[in-house]
C-alpha cells in the first residue's frame, strides 16, 4: 500500500487554477480549515466551489479566489449567513448555482456513480428552474409519468475533506454525529485530499466507533495531511467544538474591507502554525471581537 502521507501545501500544488474543488462538512462543522487556509496562501484563482458551504466559501470568497460556486446554503450555524459571501454576492461575485441541499446531493451520488444526471424531486415546484436555465426537467417513462428535474453530475477535480481520524494510506473515520457526505464528495472526485486530527495505524481504526464510521476508504484518497486542530474554527466532535468566540472575530472583519485586510494580517499571513499561534493570543487576551 502507498504511504500518502503530505502536507497541506504539498496537496495545493496538486491543484491548478480553473479546478472544480469539492469541499466537505456541513455549514460551520467539520470544515478542512487547514487545506482552506493553504489555498489562501496560495496564487491559485479562478476555482469553481461545490460545497454545502460555510466559512470554506466565506474566507476564499474574501480573497478573490472563487469564481463560480455551486451550492445549497451558505452559513456559519450559529451565525445565520456568512458575511463574506454575503458582501461577494451583493457585488455581484461569483457567479452562483443555487440549488436546494438535496439537489446538491443527487448530483454528488450522479458524479460518484458516474452518470451524466440523476432525477429528483428537490427542486420542483420552487423557482430553484427558473434561476437555473441550464436545467433540466425528464418525465417518469413509467404510468406515473412525473416530471422530475434532471440534476446533472457535478463532477469534481477535486475533493477536500477533514476527518477525525486517518491511516497513512487513506482510510479514514469520522467519530462526530454525522458524516456531511465526504464520501460521497471523494467518490464524485478525480483526485481526493484527507486532512485528519490523528493519523493511526490502520487496524486502530476498529478501535473505536464502530466498521461504520469508516467513511474512506484507500481507492477514494489521494492524499493525506496530519492537522491537529485542521478544522478550526468549525466544530470537529468529538475532539473539539466550534469556536464560537473567535467565530464572531471572523464574521465581524465581515465588516468592511479594512476589517478583512486586518484579520487576515493577524490570522492568515503566515503559515498553519502561525495562524494557531494567533488563535490562541487571542483566546489569551479574552477574546474580544475587534
Amino acid at each position: 500500500m502507498r504511504d500518502k502521507l503530505m502536507s497541506a501545501d504539498a496537496v495545493v500544488a496538486e491543484l491548478a487554477d480553473g479546478m472544480t474543488i469539492g469541499i466537505g462538512g456541513w455549514g460551520s462543522r467539520r470544515k478542512p480549515m487547514a487545506l482552506v487556509r493553504a489555498i489562501l496562501r496560495s496564487d491559485l484563482a479562478d476555482l469553481t466551489l461545490v460545497s454545502y458551504g460555510g466559512p470554506d466559501v466565506g474566507l476564499l470568497c474574501a480573497a478573490g479566489k472563487v469564481r463560480t460556486l455551486v451550492h445549497g446554503f451558505v452559513s456559519l450555524d450559529s451565525i445565520p449567513l456568512d458575511p463574506h459571501f454575503r458582501a461577494a454576492r451583493q457585488r455581484g461575485e461569483p457567479q452562483v448555482a443555487e440549488y436546494d441541499e438535496g439537489m446538491v446531493l443527487a448530483g454528488l451520488r450522479a458524479a460518484a456513480a458516474r452518470l451524466p444526471f440523476l432525477p429528483t424531486r428537490a427542486g420542483i415546484g420552487s423557482d430553484v428552474v427558473a434561476l437555473n436555465p441550464g436545467l433540466r426537467t425528464v418525465t417518469s417513462p413509467y404510468p406515473d409519468r412525473e416530471e422530475l428535474v434532471a440534476m446533472p453530475a457535478l463532477e469534481l477535480d477535486a475533493a477536500l475533506v477533514h476527518l477525525n481520524r486517518a491511516d497513512r494510506y487513506g482510510n479514514a473515520q469520522y467519530l462526530g454525529p454525522d458524516p456531511y457526505f465526504d464520501d460521497l464528495l471523494c467518490a464524485a472526485a478525480r483526485r481526493s485530499f484527507v486532512s485528519c486530527e490523528q493519523v493511526v495505524p490502520t487496524a486502530a481504526l476498529l478501535d473505536e466507533g464502530g466498521p461504520q464510521t469508516l467513511l474512506i476508504n484507500r481507492t477514494h484518497s489521494s492524499g493525506v495531511v496530519h492537522a491537529p486542530r485542521g478544522a478550526h474554527f468549525t466544530d470537529c466532535a468529538p475532539d473539539y467544538p466550534r469556536d464560537e468566540a473567535f467565530q464572531r472575530r471572523y464574521a465581524a472583519s465581515g465588516a468592511d474591507r479594512e476589517s478583512w485586510e486586518r484579520f487576515r494580517a493577524e490570522f492568515l499571513a503566515g503559515d498553519e502554525q502561525s495562524y494557531q499561534d494567533a488563535v490562541d493570543a487571542f483566546h489569551a487576551t479574552g477574546g474580544a471581537v475587534a
